[in-house]
């Protein structure tokens, strides 16, 4: 799906002439992180509200060109590609331009995010599965194969994080199956981080813990 359908274009781009104490009137009135500013027409990137809080207001944009940030995306981009963007940007809004580099309007974060909940992932019932495994040696592959194996569906998958050389996966699945799964993760050498209630393998090994400290302890 793009994000063609999804564009709106009640906010006017901004000219480099436009005097800093007009760009902040205009931050009042919005509720927007970042305005798109143009040069002859051709978006050259986006003022955000907390640098226009700290300029003169009696410059224009020109003066400050060194502050604009050049993000944006295409019409023609997928809706999901624009949740990077936002992210990366710290912004609630992304500017859209046409093949020429022509600002066409924008889309907002929220609206995006509402499309992302419409989503199997978020809106089909399932089980959130989070594994963690070293990031040189999983593949999505091999979670799939693990997953389909145990005759259950992925719903939908991401790297939820990445820290020391290690990648934890969070996995939604449908709702069938989870003792089964969870085992063949563990005979992969995947470490389960979730809790759940139908795994009974951290249970046991401290219920052997506790054994084997009474047993030092006669």
């Amino acid at each position: 799906m793009s994000l063609q359908e999804y564009i709106l274009n009640d906010v006017e781009i901004l000219s480099l002439s436009e005097k800093i104490g007009e760009v902040h009137r205009l931050f009042n009135q919005l509720t927007y992180t970042h305005l798109p500013v143009s040069e002859n027409g051709i978006y050259i990137g986006c003022i955000s509200e907390n640098d226009v809080r700290c300029f003169d207001n009696d410059k224009t944009l020109g003066d400050y060109r060194y502050a604009l940030e050049g993000f944006f995306a295409r019409e023609s981009n997928y809706w999901l590609d624009s949740l990077e963007a936002f992210a990366q940007n710290n912004s609630n809004i992304l500017p859209v331009l046409n093949d020429e580099n022509l600002y066409i309007g924008y889309v907002e974060l929220n609206e995006m995010i509402s499309l992302f909940k419409e989503t199997p992932f978020l809106h089909e019932p399932g089980n959130i599965l989070v594994v963690e495994k070293a990031f040189k040696d999983y593949t999505l592959g091999e979670v799939s194969q693990i997953v389909e194996s145990n005759n259950a569906h992925l719903l939908g998958t991401f790297v939820s994080k990445i820290e020391n050389d290690m990648a934890q996966i969070t996995l939604k699945i449908s709702p069938s199956g989870l003792t089964e799964i969870i085992q063949s993760f563990r005979r992969y050498g995947y470490i389960i981080i979730s809790e759940h209630q139908e795994d009974t393998f951290n249970k046991n090994l401290k219920d052997r813990s506790k054994y084997l400290d009474k047993y030092l302890n006669i």
